[in-house]
């Protein structure tokens, strides 16, 4: 009898004796439980052997992963637009030429400039400008003396319309083509041989930066010019670099619509060139079509030139020089028409001052892509 008891306690032991080992807990709650479930241990809860990240933990691997895409995306843009802006400001060799120019003046050579050198008869060329009654243009006459000043103040107050001496423009509005073309119907059977129409700022990376010169310096750029070249090719852009204006995807212009292209030329004497089109491609006068030509609104041919290149494009940004013989190319009444479609349209200052600043090549002669 006490054997079977001993044997019954054992039983009794082995059913209600201590706990089974962890190894042995964990492998039969994985025998159990599905693979990737989590199992509970005296309490505590262990993920199976083998089993994948809950669903929780994936949505997050993937928000992160996401977002670390889009900044990268967002990093790759913003390098693209700085790069961009540092092109067209030349900003690099700016801050090169700033450090020499403080620290190493040697190293630097300024043109001084030449009337004689280049055989132009000096004061036989002038500086046509915009400028608000506020700025100070006094650089013009203290560095370029050898150049005639034309100098339109856009705002003028009502003090300074008394003065008969102060060139004022009919209103501000064009931005600096309200000056340009009046100087150019005010002066038509006067010209000198070279006019340069620039902006009012002499240097600087903030307002200046579209001048190729050093330092970004209206005054360098006017000593460097070529006069003997503005008088061969009849029309000089002063900025020499494509960005912006001319890269390929800045050529389809959204301000220069056909509309607009209507408005500034239908009626012009002479028809601007078409570079995208051949001679035979225009529509003419006598009714004529060729490939590409255009009907008005009336089903009539368009006169000559009237169908707008499929590209404009010339480097920004309204500074150039133009020979007399260029600018008589088109009679004076031209030019009165180009500033009439300024006072009357209903684009604003800025807006009809960069349609201007797109077309003054091909007014003077040039492709429309230059």
């Amino acid at each position: 009898m006490a054997a079977s008891a001993a044997n019954n306690f054992n039983g009794l032991v082995g059913i209600a004796g201590s706990p089974p080992s962890l190894n042995e807990s964990l492998r039969q709650s994985n025998v159990q439980r599905p693979r990737g479930s989590i199992s509970t241990v005296w309490g505590h809860q262990y993920f199976a052997l083998g089993q994948t990240p809950s669903l929780t933990m994936k949505c997050g691997l993937r928000f992160a992963f996401s977002i670390a895409c889009l900044i990268l995306i967002f990093l790759w843009f913003l390098k693209q637009h700085v790069e961009d802006i540092l092109d067209q400001y030349s900003g690099g060799s700016y801050f090169v030429d700033s450090f020499n120019a403080h620290f190493h003046p040697e190293t630097i050579n300024f043109p001084q400039g030449s009337t004689t050198a280049q055989n132009v008869e000096a004061g036989d060329k002038i500086i046509v400008m915009a400028k608000l009654e506020e700025e100070d243009t006094d650089w013009v006459q203290e560095e370029l003396p050898d150049w005639q000043r034309a100098i339109y103040i856009v705002n003028p107050s009502p003090q300074t319309l008394k003065d008969p001496q102060t060139l004022t423009t009919p209103a501000n509005k064009g931005h600096e083509s309200m000056a340009y073309l009046s100087y150019i119907v005010d002066n038509y059977d006067k010209l000198p041989r070279t006019v340069a129409f620039l902006h009012s700022h002499r240097s600087g990376l903030l307002q200046a930066w579209h001048v190729d010169a050093p330092l970004h310096n209206n005054v360098l750029a006017m000593r460097m010019l070529q006069l003997d070249y503005v008088q061969r090719s009849g029309y000089v852009n002063l900025r020499c670099k494509w960005n912006p204006g001319c890269k390929k995807e800045h050529r389809i212009n959204t301000h220069v619509t056909q509309e607009v292209w209507e408005e500034i030329f239908w009626g012009t004497s002479t028809p601007p060139r078409n570079s995208s089109s051949s001679a035979t491609a225009w529509t003419t006068t006598t009714g004529e079509e060729g490939a590409g030509a255009g009907d008005d609104d009336n089903n009539n041919p368009l006169p000559q030139g009237m169908e707008k290149p499929k590209e404009v494009a010339a480097a920004c940004c309204a500074q150039f020089a133009v020979s007399r013989d260029q600018i008589r190319k088109r009679p004076v009444e031209d030019y009165i028409h180009f500033r009439d479609w300024i006072l009357q349209t209903k684009k604003s200052d800025a807006s009809s001052g960069r349609v201007m600043e797109y077309l003054w090549h091909i007014v003077f002669g040039k492709d429309a892509v230059l």
